[in-house]
């Protein structure tokens, strides 16, 4: 897929699955525009960055976006594993402000460029959580079931101005967000025997999804919530 003369943007493309969007889209051509608290030191050359926190009601991209956006990418999430009498009001109002209320902010100051492309995509990251019951999941659950919502929502309403809005809904990822439940040999091997395919996602598994979904050879989809999690949930291991 090539992504040449396309400009896009990734919130959260500093480390995890969204570094891996960034990186597999610099290859392809794209430009990227990232959005992270910091830079980090993985940012492949020639990647425009501005520093942004998706929770700080004050923070501005306007001056930083091109004057057309063909895609955006919603990288930025949270795991909070407890168990249901522990979850407190502050978990869910983080994990929601983090997961959902963070996107609708992006997307509102994004849209009008995303408009003037035509053309454009957006991708939304939910989590199998929301499509399959899982305990100690209450509170990642709900924002995820959100996301779900909000990617059905926007995607009816933008449709007439040519903006796909899709997700995908991963399982448990090697990514520094996931390092403490993969922490060691037991937890891995836990982990992967819990997937009918026998082990964990990598971030190259979700961002080859995400790349799909921002190209031309998916201008035919959207409201789409796409499971990407080794089978967890629709296949019975034998």
């Amino acid at each position: 897929m090539s992504f040449a003369g396309k400009n896009i943007l990734v919130v959260g493309g500093s480390s995890g699955i969204g570094l891996a969007v960034v990186k597999a889209l610099a290859i392809a051509g794209a430009q990227v525009y990232n959005l992270s608290r910091k830079a980090g030191e993985k940012l492949p050359a020639g990647i425009m960055h501005c520093n942004f926190d998706v929770l700080d009601p004050n923070a501005s991209i306007e001056s930083f976006l091109p004057e057309n956006l063909d895609g955006l990418v919603y990288s930025v999430g949270s795991i909070t594993l407890k168990p249901f009498n522990r979850v407190t009001a502050d978990d869910l109002l983080n994990d929601y402000k983090i997961n959902v209320t963070g996107a609708v902010r992006v997307i509102q100051l994004a849209l009008p460029a995303l408009k003037r492309s035509g053309n454009a995509s957006v991708v939304l990251i939910s989590s199998v959580a929301a499509g399959v019951g899982m305990g100690f999941h209450a509170s990642i659950a709900a924002s995820k079931g959100a996301i779900n919502g909000l990617t059905l929502s926007l995607a009816a309403e933008f449709a007439p101005i040519k903006i796909r809005v899709n997700a995908v809904a991963p399982s448990l990822t090697d990514t520094p967000l996931a390092a403490s439940l993969l922490n060691s040999p037991e937890r891995r091997e836990a982990s992967a025997t819990r997937h009918p395919l026998g082990r964990v996602g990598t971030p190259e598994d979700i961002s080859d999804a995400i790349s799909f979904l921002l190209s031309d050879k998916s201008t035919w989809v959207t409201g789409q919530i796409i499971g990407i999690y080794g089978g967890l949930g629709h296949v019975r291991k034998t």
